[in-house]
């Protein structure tokens, strides 16, 4: 049974975590003490033989190998054991065996993967870890599959029942066999196929297919197949109304299937042994150097770092407490699938997602995937207002135990209580402009556009700019309607206009460039006639207050 202490936890205080050292079952302590107690056995008895055994001669040439033990020790890379956390890298998942899934059983995960760092042997344990949690990552959980069962697969009579039961046991039959070929506690529950027959996962006729099927591989994967097809009958038959939910129930089905089959490659490629032999090596023999090097020798003799005589080395039961201690938390979690005190917990997880019921009253003891695709089919309250149906600013209450956290203010970003100085609010205007920020743009263009023969008029060119010039500055569209009196004579027959441009008031209205005196400059080609006046058209009606400002349309009709 899984250690759970998170309610223990729930709040931080002093010594918050001191309160689980006292806990035994799923501890280190439960783990480590048979080999705590043969350290400090051996230790006791080297030391004891040193003070009441040997000679003083044999002392003299055990204090040197005491000194020579504890001088080499250190070049045993014990740190194999311990090291940084491993970074995390988002690769892309297919729906197959590559990768295992996320929680919400989507294709895609955030898989922890070990990149190589200069510090790669000290990832071990870290790397347990990663593996430990991703592999109950890939446990098959129904709870997806059966929401898609109960929503695509119809029928309220017997064979729409039959339909949606049979397609969630054999779900629960794949992820029975694929358990039970990885976890000894789901072995030792299912030794045999026979079990797993008189468990009602699977029917006799069911067996005989099973059995019959030539292959000398793992087959898990059978029930999945007979899902498929079944869900493809019931499609024939109108069960599955169209090719879009049988899609999504053979999607969910693939993501259910990668599943068990990650937790088959767990199985079958471990850790490699190498590492692990050189882990258990490094350690172990440390601690053999420990035995002799950490021994407290007769301070009369003079030897550096040995002024205090001890009979319990303190620190050294410390870290072989520390190191031995990571050591076994890896022998733990490298096979979560055994029958640890924190090993997972599949027969629950069988008895909680998949058991048929078979014996005892109908409704004694209901599973999960077997409630939602039977009891729970088409079984919906009667639809009416909820509580806060006419309420202006709904929010539901708060008991007296927390009726303090109505006063908080909800969270409006990290910038919301910034203050700033008045003067430090204020826009600044661009070097060498003086007029209103909105008209620096245009005056600038206007600068740039040289003056010549053609432009002398600066009709055309002048209400481009104004134009330009009051697109820029924002002028309501109040502001823009026509003035121009001659504007509603008909075309070709309306004199040169002399209102102005209808589209400024006469004091926003720049004035026209004159020529410059002095001989024209000849233009090659024909006579070029003289300027002329482009005649406005009619003055339009207000627009609608949901159209965008007509300035687009009047410069349309100016070009």
């Amino acid at each position: 049974m899984t250690v759970t202490y998170t309610a223990r936890v729930a709040n931080a205080r002093f010594g918050g975590f001191s309160q689980l050292l006292l806990l035994w079952r799923g501890s280190i302590y439960k783990l480590l003490w048979r080999e705590l107690v043969c350290f400090l056995g051996l230790y006791m008895a080297l030391s004891a033989a040193y003070r009441f055994v040997l000679t003083e001669g044999q002392k003299r040439y055990f204090e040197k190998l005491v000194i020579y033990c504890d001088q080499y020790a250190s070049l045993i890379p014990v740190s194999f054991v311990l090291g940084p956390h491993a970074p995390n890298r988002v690769i892309p998942c297919g729906q197959g065996d590559n990768l295992p899934m996320c929680p919400e059983h989507r294709p895609c995960v955030s898989t922890s993967i070990l990149t190589s760092q200069s510090h790669i042997p000290g990832f071990y344990v870290t790397l347990v870890v990663h593996r430990w949690w991703n592999q109950y990552l890939c446990m098959p959980l129904p709870d997806a599959l059966m929401c898609v069962v109960a929503g695509t697969v119809h029928g309220r009579d017997e064979r729409g029942r039959l339909y949606r039961r049979t397609l969630m046991r054999y779900a629960g039959l794949s992820a029975v066999l694929i358990l039970r070929s990885v976890s000894t506690a789901v072995f030792k529950r299912f030794p045999t196929i026979d079990h797993v027959v008189e468990a009602g996962f699977m029917t006799r006729e069911e067996r005989k297919k099973f059995e019959n099927l030539n292959s000398s591989y793992n087959k898990y994967w059978v029930p999945c197949v007979w899902f498929s097809n079944l869900a493809a009958q019931a499609r024939r038959e109108g069960r599955i109304r169209d090719n879009s939910a049988l899609k999504l129930l053979l999607e969910e089905l693939t993501v259910f299937r990668g599943k068990c089959g990650m937790l088959f490659h767990y199985d079958w490629i471990s850790v490699p042994l190498v590492y692990t032999q050189v882990v258990t090596i490094a350690v172990y023999s440390y601690f053999l150097a420990c035995l002799i090097g950490r021994q407290f020798l007769d301070p009369a003799q003079g030897y550096e770092g040995h002024n205090l005589d001890l009979c319990v080395p303190i620190f050294t039961l410390l870290q072989f407490f520390f190191y031995a201690g990571w050591l076994k938390v890896a022998e733990q979690l490298i096979n979560p699938f055994g029958e640890d005190d924190d090993d997972f917990e599949t027969n629950f997880l069988i008895d909680r997602n998949f058991q048929p019921i078979l014996r005892g009253p109908p409704r004694a003891r209901p599973q999960v995937s077997m409630l939602a695709v039977d009891e729970m089919y088409d079984d919906l309250a009667m639809l009416e207002k909820d509580l806060y149906w006419d309420a202006t600013e709904a929010r539901a209450p708060y008991t007296a135990a927390t009726a303090f956290l109505r006063q908080q203010p909800s969270f409006q970003g990290s910038t919301f209580d910034i203050t700033l100085a008045k003067e430090d609010m204020q826009f600044q205007r661009l070097d060498g402009v003086d007029g209103p920020l909105g008209e620096a743009h245009g005056d600038f263009l206007q600068r740039l556009l040289p003056v010549g023969a053609g432009m002398g008029a600066g009709g055309l060119l002048g209400r481009r700019l104004s134009l330009m010039r009051r697109k820029n500055s924002c002028v309501s569209e109040t502001s823009t309607a026509a003035s121009c009196t001659c504007a509603g004579a008909p075309d070709g027959t309306a004199p040169e206009c002399g209102c102005g441009d209808p589209l400024l008031d006469s004091g926003l209205r720049e004035p026209e460039p004159e020529l410059p005196a002095g001989p024209e400059l000849p233009v090659p080609g024909p006579a070029a006639e003289p300027f002329t006046t482009v005649p406005m058209p009619a003055p339009r009606g207000p627009a609608p207050p949901w159209l965008p400002s007509p300035i687009g349309e009047e410069e349309e009709s100016l070009a």
